[in-house]
């Protein structure tokens, strides 16, 4: 009678957990939510990233993919896969981007500087997961020529610097 009751007892507590527990919705920033990953290998200087832009439509304009991929590399980074090495974001400071608002805020939004360093390389894809869509494309990321001209910004610090 005993080992009845706490298994009775045991149930309805796991139920209890399972029926209050909610699922936490995916961390969005200012920028929306996005994903990135590896694509392959880019040419010399550059990466080669597939972005994928969350939405209630499929369609998204290719700027707002390019400004995710330079946003990605600088800030998110991303595991390896497809061949690729996991690449650190180039901000090594999550901070970075509240820090330095005065140069990020135009650099991605009025000025649209982040077109400099991302071309489209492949089609717009598009997935409906659940009631929103999933659309992606492959961007090149010229990534060394990114660090140098952040660099001499003054917003990342050098990889020669603090050695």
């Amino acid at each position: 009678m005993k080992q009845h009751l706490l298994t009775t007892f045991i149930v309805w507590i796991s139920l209890l957990l399972l029926t209050t527990c909610k699922s936490v919705p995916p961390a969005t920033n200012s920028y929306g939510l996005y994903e990135i990953e590896c694509a392959g290998a880019g040419s010399q200087g550059s990466q080669l990233v597939k972005v994928w832009v969350y939405g209630n439509s499929n369609n998204v304009n290719i700027d707002l993919i390019k400004r995710y991929a330079v946003h990605g590399v600088i800030f998110k980074g991303y595991a390896s896969g497809n061949g690729c090495t996991p690449q650190k974001p180039m901000a090594t400071n999550p901070a970075l981007e509240q820090q330095r608002a005065n140069f990020f805020e135009p650099f991605f939004n009025t000025d649209k500087a982040y077109n400099k360093y991302a071309t489209q390389v492949g089609n717009i894809e598009s997935v409906r997961v659940g009631g929103e869509y999933k659309t992606g494309a492959t961007i090149s990321v010229a990534k060394d020529m990114l660090r140098r001209d952040l660099e001499a910004a003054g917003v990342l610090r050098g990889l020669s610097n603090g050695f």
